[in-house]
């Protein structure tokens, strides 16, 4: 989860970079942060570069419980992309977050997309 300015307002995993359960402390996190959540990002570490339609879903029951928009990112190998006011854009490398390598490399993946 990510606040206004690119703060790091709340991180979870689990014992698989791959599969990251439901988790209520995840949710009353969102909505404890509600005010300053500006974005939240998840990683694929197997791909795709998209939004699954589980993302999708899930995007929405938040803006709808939120009642805004917010910004959404996945990371994967290839690169990074990002949904805001519902249009889907990929990020050039060079102008990744900061977060977006650290994401790689707790998601297992490298840390910029081409690295070996």
């Amino acid at each position: 989860m990510i606040g206004r300015g690119g703060a790091l307002l709340f991180s979870d995993a689990s014992a698989s970079p791959s599969a990251l359960p439901d988790s209520r402390r995840r949710w009353e996190a969102i909505w404890e942060n509600r005010a300053e959540l500006d974005e939240l990002a998840h990683s694929h570490p197997h791909g795709p570069l998209a939004f699954s339609s589980e993302d999708e879903t899930t995007m929405s029951a938040l803006e709808s419980a939120l009642g805004h928009g917010l910004r959404f990112s996945v990371v994967s190998p290839e690169g990074m992309i990002r949904r805001e006011a519902g249009a889907t854009h990929r990020i050039d490398t060079q102008h990744e977050p900061w977060w977006a390598a650290l994401l790689r490399l707790a998601s297992g993946m490298n840390p910029k997309p081409g690295e070996e």
